[in-house]
């Protein structure tokens, strides 16, 4: 063979050579196991460059050598493990460029890997990413439309943070999506805080929680929470004080009502406990506790109301067993009470000084004024009689009274003029006590035929008749408790002696008082709630407690008497009661 023809097919078998090697992915399955049957893979190549040439002259080089090897000894080993490693630096190196958003270089490296190993483990991911980048602008785009719209977490497919997600998951630092972000993490919890402003403090806290999800920056999350509570707490106590103030002026119902919305806020379970009990006390009590002395100052006037005391509410039996000492038909038939709420009544009965400020102030003139009489005792002759030129000023013989005696020659309207007087002064309920909140304070939890018991007192405890009482001019009671003396043989100053277990003064006796029920002959029928029980038109009603003189059945709890509403005299008076 001559020269030329030589150096002609030594060339030739060059050429040969190198396009096998170049072409080492498409081998058969004896030569390179992985690149049978490879898929197509999406990316194309449009420019102009070798699709085994890496941009990196060393890299470059290197490939080839291994790509060599392999072709002159195609199980070789160990180049196989090192073409796998450098496949794997190409691999990062192209999604390096795809993190700067370098299309086209990571175009090129991806080629080479797709052209050496089709099945390159990560070749798919990484050409999935590069079509993403070629998306980016048109994510951003829609994100940007999204956010101006307002629409940063709803619709589901179509929401700033969705397609801002999408440009990061292909390019983290992208410095667009980066800043979409931080801004729908701050729209985020701008919307919770105007929420909180609204009130709306379900959908603040919704709103938060997507911000949290969403923005690095928890700090502000944080702060966000911080401002919401506050928001919150200034909204708890203005209902708190909403509430308090209902109780205060006994709207229950309202109070009731506005508790709602404490209950609603969440997170103040304790309060809304606290406020419950408060409100469960007060509807009960109003703001006071059983045995608590209220004096209600006058509005706008000097002066205050009688005193009262808060009377728990419970249960009891009115009126009398047929067995009981002394007791009359009226007194049954003996039935069940039930206060489902307290009330208060006067610590003791009315006096003279606190009538004449009624008097005083509204020029009331009572049935003894316009009579220009009313009845006295006559102590010469132990009668009572009628005596003109009487009324409320004066006391049982006649005589000027003590402003602290108790007030007499008053009927029952002239009691009922000074109780709707007190509600006027006062903004408060008054009124005359039922007979059955009578009974009920006179006994004070007792079951026995006096307050104190079954028999005369040991002690001074009320004025009554008692057998050792003697008048100025030695008279003694005839029916009277034996071997008992209270020192006081007419009215005694109001509340001269201790007050009985619930903390009342003279219930049995000093003068006996109006309430304000009708007369009735039984307790057929009588209100089973302690409430007054009234006929219209009647004219009749009911006395309770004993007086000065009475016999000691009339001081005892369940004794009662009547007197038309337009008696006055020596022996009744009154006492107020008070709603709470």
């Amino acid at each position: 063979m001559s020269e030329a023809g030589s150096s002609e097919q030594q060339s030739a078998e060059s050429d040969t050579e190198e396009r096998r090697v170049k072409r080492l992915g498409d081998a058969s399955a004896e030569d390179w196991e992985p690149a049978l049957n490879a898929p197509a893979l999406p990316g194309g190549n449009p420019e102009q460059f070798d699709p085994y040439e890496l941009p990196d002259p060393a890299q470059n080089a290197y490939l080839e050598s291994l790509l060599s090897r392999l072709a002159a000894r195609p199980g070789n080993q160990e180049a196989l493990t090192e073409l796998e490693a450098l496949l794997d630096s190409v691999l990062d190196q192209a999604n390096e460029q795809g993190d700067l958003e370098n299309q086209a270089a990571m175009r090129r490296l991806l080629g080479v890997v797709q052209n050496v190993n089709p099945r390159k483990a990560g070749l798919s991911d990484a050409y999935q990413r590069l079509d993403a980048l070629t998306q980016i602008n048109t994510w951003i785009a829609k994100a940007n439309a999204a956010f101006e719209r307002g629409d940063l977490v709803q619709p589901a497919a179509d929401n700033a943070h969705e397609w801002t997600r999408k440009v990061l998951r292909t390019s983290p630092e992208n410095p667009e999506a980066q800043s979409l972000k931080r801004a729908i993490h701050e729209q985020l919890i701008e919307r919770a805080l105007l929420s909180a402003g609204e009130l709306d403090f379900e959908k603040a806290q919704a709103w938060l929680e997507e911000a949290s999800e969403i923005g690095d920056d928890q700090e502000l999350v944080e702060q966000a929470l911080i401002k919401i509570a506050l928001i919150k707490q200034a909204e708890a106590d203005q209902i708190e004080a909403q509430i308090l103030e209902a109780i205060e002026s006994g709207n229950f119902d309202l109070a009731e009502f506005v508790l709602i919305d404490l209950i609603a806020l969440t997170g103040h379970t304790s309060l809304v406990t606290e406020l419950r009990e408060e409100l469960r006390v007060a509807r009960v009590y109003g703001q006071y506790e059983p045995g608590q002395v209220i004096q209600d100052p006058f509005i706008n006037a000097p002066g205050s109301a009688p005193a009262v005391v808060v009377i728990q509410p419970g249960s009891f039996l009115m009126g009398s067993v047929s067995s009981e000492q002394g007791r009359s038909e009226n007194e049954g038939p003996q039935h069940r009470v039930t206060f489902s709420r307290g009330f208060a009544m006067g610590l003791q009965e009315v006096t003279v000084g606190q009538f004449r400020s009624f008097i005083e102030a509204t020029r009331h003139r009572t049935y003894a004024d316009e009579a220009g009489r009313s009845r006295v005792y006559d102590e010469k002759t132990g009668r009572i009689s009628e005596r003109t030129g009487i009324n409320w000023a004066y006391d049982y013989e006649g005589n000027r009274a003590a402003e602290n005696a108790p007030v007499l020659h008053v009927t029952w309207h002239d009691a009922k003029a000074f109780v709707a007087w007190l509600s006027l002064e006062t903004g408060k309920v008054y009124r005359l006590p039922s007979e059955a909140e009578y009974e009920y304070v006179m006994r004070a939890g007792t079951v026995t035929r006096y307050w104190w018991g079954d028999g005369r007192p040991e002690i001074a405890v009320e004025n009554l008749t008692g057998a050792e009482d003697t008048s100025p001019s030695g008279r003694v009671w005839t029916t009277a408790f034996r071997r008992y003396g209270d020192g006081f043989w007419g009215p005694a100053p109001g509340a001269s002696f201790p007050p009985n277990p619930w903390g009342l003064h003279d219930m049995a006796g000093n003068v006996s008082e109006w309430v304000e029920d009708c007369w009735h002959d039984t307790y057929a029928l009588a209100p089973e709630d302690g409430s007054a029980w009234i006929n219209p038109g009647c004219t009749r009603k009911v006395i309770r407690g004993g007086y000065w003189a009475s016999a000691p059945d009339q001081s005892r709890s369940a004794a009662r008497l009547s007197g038309g509403e337009s008696l006055s005299g020596p022996r009744v008076g009154f006492r107020v009661a008070r709603d709470l």
